[in-house]
């Protein structure tokens, strides 16, 4: 599902009504009638009081006229606000405005803040406040009034519902641009936008819906500028094809897992079960040799193989050797592998003399950062890397901080000069791919913020490309129900106490419930 930016989303509006040839004013009823039906859907009980429509002077505000007639004739109680004066109203909104006035509905005018001191009190008395103040089109801070509006607002403590976006929200970025309303619920129209969905700005969305007001798939495709989806079962679905009654484990793939270390053997183990409980016919564990008994005796599933090592116990550089006698279709690599110089010149081997694609994570990336050119993909090989916001700051030798407030442009800009798929992991996971796209991923929780899930999601990903999807189908898919097996833990263990083995348990309802066939059972 794609997220548009305000000036896709003018685009097309524009191309419906223009080429398509929909109307503007059919446009603006479907939305209005949308987000009555969300409001049906979501506030019944609260439809039985009394409902405030606050609008604005534009489209927005006109989406809300149509809302407040609507409600009104199916017997709702509904007060109608407008935020400006009648004289500035123009367009549809207006010719929705004049509607209201022949139905003999009373629109109240609040031009100056004396006026909205006046009837906040009224306001204050209902049961749900409609927020159709200002949409999409908002490029600077709310000032003047605005502010005062939407802080009496936020501070009622009544539910709010917010046409398209949240007034004071600009659709252009995640980021606060100034004071916004706190909504409860949004009805997004057409498509989802950015600061509904990243943070910090989908904390005061509430819940998203996305109403479908007659602009056709086709064009919300079609559109130029940034191409950033949404990930959604419908989207992921198509991509776990049913296995053949007579296929074989060979017809799976093969995963090197090449992770461990003293002390951080648990890693490749979680790594090796992520791959096996996502599909993989064949898992091997390759780690160094001392750390081999720990690794085998955690799992009778996967095969095992001994690297060797430092005196330190980490993987040594000439075990890479041993890495290219071996028969795989895609290699993981990074888990718990330890930061020594050994553990680089490892690394660095790997990349130069392997051809089959790469999954590289944790360390892998770690012992990368003062040479991050080296991950620049090749035409014969796959490279998908998945750091946390402290590996990507080391590879693009930036802050934390830095990373987290600009996602989707350090991911986008590292896949696309290095041509990797980078896989920037956190709240609202991005991928981003060499070709420029960018996905975020709606499933987890915070509960996966814990030690060994990144290792799970490393094996998952790793099987899925064995498994004969593309980088991008595999990382799409592999994030997504890593996410969802999160949610699933959280259900049952709480946050706080799940753990990465937690998600491992979880990964089959989660991969059931994608594909339908818990349904089925």
């Amino acid at each position: 599902m794609r997220i548009l930016n305000a000036a896709q989303m003018r685009e097309a509006d524009r191309y419906t009504i223009e080429e398509i040839g929909i109307p503007s004013l059919v446009l603006m009823e479907n939305a209005g009638r949308q987000v009555v039906a969300a409001l049906e859907s979501a506030y019944e009980a609260r439809l039985e009081g009394r409902v405030a429509v606050l609008c604005g002077r534009g489209n927005n505000g006109g989406d809300g006229f149509v809302v407040a007639r609507t409600l009104i004739q199916r017997g709702v109680d509904a007060a109608v606000f407008l935020i400006g004066s009648v004289a500035e109203v123009r367009g549809d909104a207006r010719t929705n405005l004049d509607i209201l006035g022949r139905l003999g509905v009373t629109v109240v005018e609040i031009a100056d803040e004396q006026s909205w001191e006046l009837h906040f009190s009224e306001i204050s008395q209902c049961s749900l406040i409609l927020d159709a103040i200002v949409g999409t089109g908002l490029k600077s801070a709310l000032g003047g009034m605005m502010e005062t509006v939407v802080a009496d607002v936020n501070a009622s403590g009544i539910p709010i519902v917010s046409i398209d976006v949240p007034s004071g929200l600009s659709a252009d970025t995640p980021h606060l641009i100034g004071d916004c309303i706190d909504a409860s619920m949004t009805v997004t129209l057409a498509a989802p936008k950015l600061p509904l969905v990243l943070p910090p700005g989908e904390a005061h969305a509430g819940d998203v819906v996305i109403a479908d007001i007659g602009i056709p798939s086709d064009v919300l495709e079609g559109l130029e500028g940034p191409r950033i989806e949404l990930l959604t079962p419908e989207q992921l679905r198509p991509l776990v094809e049913p296995r053949a009654p007579d296929s074989h484990k060979g017809d799976y793939g093969r995963v090197t897992v090449i992770a461990g270390s003293r002390g951080k053997t648990g890693a490749a183990h979680l790594a090796a079960v992520g791959a096996l409980r996502s599909g993989a016919g064949l898992v091997t564990a390759a780690t160094p040799a001392s750390c081999l008994p720990i690794v085998a005796s955690m799992a009778p599933e996967y095969m095992t193989e001994a690297l060797a090592e430092t005196k330190a116990g980490t993987v040594a550089a000439g075990a890479v050797e041993r890495i290219l006698e071996l028969h795989h279709d895609v290699i993981a690599c990074g888990p718990g592998l330890g930061r020594s110089a050994a553990v680089g010149e490892f690394v660095r081997a790997l990349l130069d003399r392997v051809t089959v694609p790469l999954v590289l994570d944790a360390d892998a990336l770690t012992v990368l950062a003062d040479d991050p050119a080296v991950l620049a993909g090749r035409e014969d090989r796959d490279i998908i890397i998945t750091p946390h916001p402290g590996e990507m700051a080391r590879l693009v030798g930036s802050s934390v901080e830095e990373v987290q407030r600009n996602r989707i442009e350090v991911a986008g800009n590292f896949a696309a000069s290095h041509r990797v798929y980078v896989v920037l992991k956190g709240h609202r996971t991005i991928i981003a791919t060499p070709e420029g796209h960018v996905f975020i991923n709606p499933t987890g929780n915070a509960g996966l913020a814990t030690g060994g899930t990144g290792d799970v999601l490393t094996g998952m990903i790793a099987a899925w490309l064995a498994q004969l999807l593309d980088a991008e189908g595999a990382c799409r898919l592999a994030v997504f129900l890593h996410g969802a097996a999160g949610d699933l833990a959280e259900a049952a263990e709480g946050q706080v106490s799940m753990t990465a083995t937690d998600v491992l348990a979880r990964l089959g309802e989660a991969l059931n419930r994608l594909t339908g066939a818990e349904k089925d059972a």
